[in-house]
C-alpha cells in the first residue's frame, strides 16, 4: 500500500501531531510525506516527499494576524502550480491534516481524501461555535476540502469526533510542580508579554518564535520554540498561558496543569476552541489590556486545574482509518 500524508506547516500542532501518526502509518506501506506552510519549528524526524509553499498566515505581536505580512508571503500562481503536480493517482490513500494543496489536488482530479486533523470537527455542527456567524466558518469548510473526516476536540461532540492525539513523549513524560509557568504566545510581543509578566511574583518561561537565543527580563525567561525544551518547561510548570490552538491547551490538560487561554483575535477558529474549553472550565481572556496582571494573578491564586480524560486511541482510529478507506 502507497500512503500519503499531507500536513499544515502553520504552526506546531499540526507536526506535534504527525509525529504521533506517523510511525503508526509506516506499519501500513510506504508513507510518503507533504508538509505546506512556512510558520512552524517543530519539524518531523522522517524525510518529505514534497515541500510545499503553501497557504500560510504570519503571527503578529498583537495578538492577532500580521496581514500585509500574510499577503506579501502569499504565491497564489505557485499554490496552483504545486496543486497541479502532485501525482496523487499512484497512492492508495491519501490523509490530510488540514493541508490546502493536496486537498485541493484531489478535488481537482476527483480523488477521495481523508481529513485527520481538529479542523474537521467542524464539520459537525454539535461542534462549539460562538452564536454569531462569522467568515471563519467559510474558511474552515473550504480551505482543506475532503472526502471523509476523523476529528479531534476535547470533547466527542460527534460520532467521527475523538479526543485528542496525546504524543507517547508526552504521555510518558515525568511531571513535577517547580512553580514557573509556562507560556506559548505567539501573536504577541515578546518585550510586551515579559513587561506584564514581570508585575507578577512567580518565574515564567516564554517560548518565542521570534528569540534565537536565551534570555532573561527579570522573573521572565525567553526561550526560542524548541520541542524538548518546551515539553521539559510543560512538564515541570505549575500551568500553561497559550493562545487558542488546540493540541497545546490539550496536552496541558491531559498533564493536569493549570490552563488558560488567549484566542488570537480575528482568528475564528481559536475563539472556538476556548469557547469549548472555557465549558470545561479553562479560565478565557480575549486580550492583553490593562486587566491583565489582575486576572493573571488571581489564575495564579486560584486553583482551578480542569480534569479531562484523553485515553490513548490512537494506534486503533489509524487501524480503523486505513481498513475503511484505503482503495
Amino acid at each position: 500500500m502507497k500512503i500519503l500524508y499531507a500536513i499544515q506547516g502553520t504552526g506546531n500542532g499540526h507536526i506535534s501531531r504527525a509525529r504521533e501518526i506517523v510511525p503508526l502509518l509506516q506499519q501500513y506501506g510506504e508513507l510518503d510525506l507533504l508538509v505546506s506552510g512556512t510558520q512552524a519549528e517543530v519539524t518531523l524526524a522522517q524525510p518529505l516527499k514534497y515541500k510545499f509553499h503553501g497557504f500560510s498566515f504570519v503571527f503578529g505581536t498583537n495578538g492577532g494576524v500580521d496581514k500585509w505580512a500574510t499577503y506579501k508571503i502569499m504565491d497564489m500562481p505557485q499554490l496552483w502550480r504545486d496543486m497541479h503536480s502532485l501525482p496523487l493517482k499512484e497512492y492508495d490513500l491519501i490523509i490530510n491534516d488540514f493541508e490546502p494543496v493536496s486537498a485541493w489536488a484531489c478535488r481537482l482530479q476527483k480523488i477521495p481524501s481523508v481529513s485527520l486533523s481538529h479542523q474537521c470537527a467542524f464539520v459537525s455542527p454539535k461542534t462549539p461555535r460562538p452564536g454569531k456567524w462569522n467568515y471563519g466558518e467559510w474558511l474552515l469548510k473550504y480551505y482543506s476540502p475532503t472526502t471523509h473526516h476523523i476529528g479531534f476536540h476535547f470533547e466527542r461532540y460527534d460520532d467521527f469526533i475523538h479526543t485528542p492525539v496525546i504524543r507517547s513523549e508526552i504521555r510518558n513524560l515525568q511531571t513535577s510542580n517547580l512553580g514557573h509557568y509556562t507560556v506559548y504566545l505567539p501573536a504577541y510581543d515578546d518585550k510586551k508579554l515579559s513587561k506584564y509578566l514581570n508585575e507578577t511574583n512567580v518565574q515564567w518561561h516564554i517560548f518565542s518564535k521570534r528569540q534565537k537565543t536565551v534570555s532573561q527580563i527579570g522573573n521572565v525567561q525567553i526561550f526560542p520554540v524548541n520541542n524538548e525544551g518546551f515539553n521539559n518547561s510543560l512538564a515541570s510548570c505549575e500551568g500553561l498561558l497559550t493562545g487558542g490552538g488546540f493540541e497545546g491547551p490539550a496536552e496541558a490538560l491531559f498533564l493536569q496543569k493549570k490552563l488558560m487561554m488567549i484566542p488570537m483575535q480575528g482568528q475564528y477558529e481559536q475563539q472556538c476552541n476556548a469557547l469549548a474549553a472555557s465549558k470545561l472550565g479553562v479560565p478565557v481572556m480575549q486580550a492583553i489590556d490593562d486587566s491583565f496582571v489582575a486576572r493573571i494573578n488571581h489564575w495564579i491564586k486560584e486553583d482551578n486545574k480542569v480534569w479531562v480524560d484523553f485515553p490513548d486511541e490512537t494506534a486503533q482510529i489509524v487501524d480503523n482509518m486505513v481498513q475503511r478507506f484505503a482503495r
